[in-house]
Order: structure tokens, then C-alpha cells, then sequence
């Protein structure tokens, strides 16, 4: 009896993973003439979490500002919604990519409220974000904890509805139990909205936590990727034999 042809004649296997929102293909940027980052390619689709870390001095705050237009893009490409583009930071953001860069840049003389309203979205879709703000809304932002400013610049991204969000240095300076606030909230984001998230992260294991996978940096050059599904300690040692310059990085992809 022959199959009738109309019907599948095995299993479909695996739906293909979705374009990149953002990708970086062969990228090489720096300040003035001088190239920090060399040849650095990576993606993030939509619904993942992407952690980006590395020791200090890697490049990874070079790579997102040469991803979103702050600093010149010497050679390689960015790809935003799968089209090239060189446009600035303030055209990518018209376009959905949220940049909330290292420095604090909450307005302090003006009420927590009154920063975000700055902006895209609304002060209720914030603090649906992270409801522990709503108690603080009256109050200067420059009077709120650290990790409370943090949770203000989160929310005032995220309101906004973005196609893709890039972080910098979420955790700096605060607390463990703020700082796992603060990716769960990005995790979350991800999960129910389909957000692509890019996180520079110095702990490498609390970004791990909420990563769907990761790149390593060092010396301004990817050395090493890979997801997150395999033993935290074994991704661990990954790092740390990519930072010591050997090459046994088990199941990791390796780059010279």
C-alpha cells in the first residue's frame, strides 16, 4: 500500500529558530581610529535573552555602543529587523531598540513619576513592570536607592514596548537580591512579550540564570559562546579557561 502523498511522511523535526532582531556581523568599532572591538559577530531573536560578558576591558561596552550608532562602525555590519543599517541611536529607538547604557541617567531633581513619563510609555505599564515603584512615584528620583534608580530606568524601557532592549551593567554597584530582581524582570519581559534582550553582565552566573545563551568576550574578540543549557558549573569553566587561554572548552564554540 503506497502512502498517500498529501500526508507527512515523517516527523517535521524542529521549527527553524526566528531571524535576529539584532545582529552584529563581523563588527569592528572603536573611538576615533582606534578599533577596540575586532570582528565581533552575534545575534539575538526575539523571546531570548542574550548575556554578552567578559572581564573588564573586554570591548563590551564598546559592542553595544558600536551596535546602536553611539561610536562609528569601522568595518562589518549591524543588521536591525534583518536590513543593514548605519542609522544613530535616536533613529534606532523611533524604530523599538531600548538602550539603557552603564551610567545612571535617572533626572533627579524630577519625581519618579515624572521620569517616566518621559517616556514612550505609560506610568501605569512601568510600574506593572515593577509594582514596588508605585509606593516611590511621588518622590525625586535622586532620592531613591541605587537599586530603586535601576528599577526606574528598567521600567521606563520596557513601558516603552521595545523590539529589542540592550543593558548594560544592570547589576553595578547593587545588591544581590535587587540585582536577581532585575533579570527576572528581564526574563520575564522576554517570555510574555517576545522581547530580544542583549545583557552586559560582569556576574557571569547570575546572567546564566535567565540566559538563553551567551558570548564571551576578551581582548575585543569573541572567544567563546554557547547556550545555557548545560551544568552552570561546567559554563563557569568555560570562562575560565577562555580568560587563561586554553583552548579545552568542551561543548563551547571556540573562536582563534
Amino acid at each position: 500500500m503506497h502512502p498517500d502523498p498529501a500526508l507527512p511522511l515523517g516527523p517535521a523535526g524542529p521549527p527553524a529558530a526566528p531571524a535576529p532582531v539584532l545582529e552584529l556581523e563581523h563588527l569592528t568599532t572603536g573611538y576615533g581610529d582606534l578599533p577596540v572591538v575586532r570582528d565581533v559577530s552575534l545575534c539575538v531573536r526575539p523571546g531570548e535573552v542574550v548575556a554578552l560578558f567578559g572581564p573588564n576591558g573586554a570591548g563590551k561596552t564598546t559592542t553595544l555602543l558600536g551596535a546602536v550608532g553611539v561610536l562609528p562602525r569601522m568595518s562589518g555590519q549591524v543588521r536591525w529587523r534583518g536590513e543593514p543599517t548605519r542609522k544613530p541611536l535616536h533613529r534606532l529607538a523611533r524604530d523599538g531598540l531600548a538602550f539603557v547604557p552603564e551610567e545612571r541617567s535617572v533626572i533627579s531633581g524630577l519625581s519618579a513619576r515624572d521620569n517616566l513619563r518621559l517616556g514612550g510609555g505609560s506610568v501605569q505599564a512601568a510600574v506593572a513592570e515593577f509594582p514596588e515603584l508605585a509606593e516611590h512615584l511621588g518622590r525625586k528620583a535622586g532620592l531613591l536607592s541605587g537599586g530603586q534608580q535601576q528599577m526606574l530606568r528598567l521600567a521606563h524601557a520596557l513601558a516603552s514596548a521595545p523590539t529589542a532592549l540592550l543593558v548594560d551593567e544592570a547589576s553595578l554597584g547593587l545588591a544581590p537580591l535587587i540585582v536577581q530582581r532585575l533579570l527576572q524582570a528581564l526574563r520575564g519581559a522576554a517570555d510574555r512579550t517576545g522581547l530580544a534582550v542583549l545583557l552586559v553582565e560582569q556576574q557571569a552566573r547570575r546572567a546564566l540564570s535567565v540566559a538563553d545563551r551567551w558570548y564571551l568576550l576578551n581582548k575585543g574578540t569573541v572567544v567563546a559562546e554557547g547556550s545555557t543549557e548545560g551544568d552552570p558549573e561546567r559554563l563557569e569553566a568555560v570562562y575560565l579557561s577562555s580568560l587563561s587561554g586554553t583552548s579545552d572548552l568542551g561543548t563551547a564554540s571556540h573562536r582563534d
